[in-house]
């Protein structure tokens, strides 16, 4: 509005334009006189200035998908002492906004005649520590050169993605390669660990039941006819598409497994996850052993 009145003072005059406008001529001349010398801005207009560079270094940072709640939970933790509703009306003025999630899309092909474990999870997505329960699933990625295909198996406790393979073929050895590797890098040896996907083809197939059979780890599998089986894995699906898979086009399977070795970095080491405590998944992990190891010592 003041900008409106600079343009147009010389021709109709301050007084004039401001009986039209909804704004007092002591109001303007006070942000004239203000913009001429800084030194008479308001504390909170200089505060503001300052939050305006933190929040556009945290949203930079983050890939630029954070939204308002992760942005002041991350400014929370770096001790910047403000309030959302500050955050929301600077991230407003920086134009800074967070990505949205679209529809999900159903990638599972079941065999209903395939004989399946029973469900063992029923909904109930919690672990009360790491290696306790393993959820698997499987997305789609359109590129130039065709469609590739993304699994994940991510342990519940603190929502880590523990394994995850980029592959030309949805075939059985791809969603194999990722429990390999989730396997491989957790190396579960207190027993007792679950393993829930949904009823697609892959999971239930002999060669991955095998799998997980001689690995010692107990197979469960979602309910037919249930939208939320799977629902935690189908989450974190949802954020990679949001996060990394719609931003962009895709020329090839090397350019979304680069960007997925990125962003699975990012998820585990960075990114906060708000039904964890709004913290990364391996300061939620590390926070647990070394609530562990304290307990041992004061035994």
């Amino acid at each position: 509005m003041t900008a409106f009145i600079d343009e147009h003072r010389d021709a109709y005059g301050v007084e004039p334009i401001c009986k039209v406008l909804p704004i007092a001529p002591s109001t303007y001349y006070a942000q004239a006189a203000r913009q001429a010398d800084p030194e008479l801005r308001s504390n909170r207009s200089w505060r503001d200035d300052a939050l305006c560079g933190e929040i556009r270094r945290i949203w930079d940072e983050n890939k630029q998908v954070y939204g308002v709640r992760k942005v002041w939970h991350q400014l929370l933790r770096e001790g910047f002492g403000v309030a959302r509703c500050t955050v929301a009306r600077l991230m407003k003025r920086l134009g800074l906004a967070g990505v949205v999630r679209g529809k999900v899309i159903k990638t599972t092909h079941s065999n209903k005649a395939a004989p399946c474990p029973r469900d063992q999870v029923n909904r109930q997505f919690r672990a009360e520590r790491p290696n306790l329960l393993w959820v698997s699933d499987f997305t789609y990625v359109s590129t130039w050169q065709g469609f590739v295909y993304v699994a994940f198996v991510i342990d519940v406790f603190a929502r880590r993605i523990v394994g995850w393979k980029v592959s030309s073929s949805a075939r059985t050895d791809f969603v194999l390669d990722a429990l390999e590797q989730a396997l491989h890098a957790r190396r579960p040896t207190e027993g007792g660990l679950i393993h829930h996907s949904d009823r697609g083809v892959q999971y239930v197939s002999i060669r991955y039941t095998e799998r997980l059979a001689q690995a010692g780890v107990e197979p469960s599998v979602g309910s037919v006819g249930d939208s939320y089986d799977n629902a935690l894995a189908e989450s974190i699906n949802g954020l990679y598409k949001a996060e990394v898979i719609h931003r962009r086009s895709w020329a090839n399977r090397e350019a979304v497994e680069l960007a997925t070795l990125e962003w699975v970095d990012w998820f585990n080491n960075t990114r906060l996850l708000g039904p964890i405590g709004n913290i990364p998944p391996a300061e939620a992990e590390a926070a647990y052993y070394r609530q562990i190891r304290e307990l041992a010592m004061a035994a």
